[in-house]
């Protein structure tokens, strides 16, 4: 496929998703709503299915990456050199989720992705999104830690995603409290983890998987999602990298 055929196709996905998105709201991610973007877009229907060829999926996949996008040129925007790392994470994620501009189309995606057939799908979408955030934060790591970061990242990102979903409180106050928890956990666990590579009993047990790990050269960071040349990275398992449920209660839910 030559570069001027993806641009084609890319544009295409990106017609037909502006038409789809207010059918979501209805129909979900289905292909209901794909035939109602392409009736409503223009796009010649060969073209619509040549740029999605798996249907709607593909189209819930694109509002996926479209939002990855927003958080990257918004992280190339802003200056984060004065936060500590773990506040540049927080940020990053909060990016993300204020570049999502429907709520509705998010959840009817979150529920697509539950589908046995379509989680691998979901759970590589996640990967990719902590892929780029940790890219973007300079991360050069070409070991075990490549992929514990991304695997960790994932997590918190889901558990807030989904703890946003459910967040009626002013400007998402209770979500940005929920990530700064997750966080949290995630740097109380970094220290054991530091102490436990320390200890002279359990220092050269975990030396075992890191060297195994490091003959696994993690993929190339290659150009943003639905770029020419763009190539995903390779999640773990879908059951490794799917969304896990969140710790705290709904927002709704607290009593604090």
């Amino acid at each position: 496929m030559t570069t001027q055929d993806a641009q084609s196709l890319d544009a295409a996905r990106e017609t037909l998703l502006d038409a789809a998105l207010m059918h979501v709201v209805f129909d979900g991610w289905s292909n209901a709503t794909l035939r109602a973007a392409i009736a409503e877009s223009g796009v010649a229907p060969a073209l619509a299915h040549a740029a999605c060829p798996r249907g709607p999926v593909d189209l819930a996949i694109a509002y996926h990456r479209r939002c990855d996008r927003r958080m990257l040129e918004r992280l190339a925007r802003e200056d984060l050199s004065h936060l500590r790392f773990r506040d540049r994470i927080a940020a990053a994620i909060r990016f993300r989720l204020e570049a999502i501009d429907d709520k509705e189309a998010v959840r009817r995606g979150a529920s697509l992705f539950a589908l046995p057939q379509h989680a691998a799908d979901g759970a590589t979408a996640i990967w990719e999104t902590a892929d780029h955030i940790w890219t973007a934060l300079g991360d050069s790591s070409d070991d075990l830690n490549w992929y514990t970061k991304r695997a960790t990242l994932s997590g918190v990102y889901s558990a807030t995603l989904l703890y946003w979903l459910g967040d009626t409180t002013p400007s998402h106050h209770a979500t940005w409290e929920f990530l700064d928890r997750r966080i949290d956990d995630v740097m109380q666990f970094e220290r054991i983890k530091g102490a436990a590579q320390r200890n002279p009993v359990l220092g050269p047990l975990m030396a075992v998987p890191e060297r195994l790990f490091a003959q696994i050269r993690p993929p190339r960071r290659g150009p943003a999602p639905d770029m020419p040349g763009a190539q995903r990275p390779e999640p773990p398992a879908a059951a490794e990298a799917a969304p896990p449920a969140a710790h705290d209660p709904a927002p709704q839910q607290r009593e604090d």
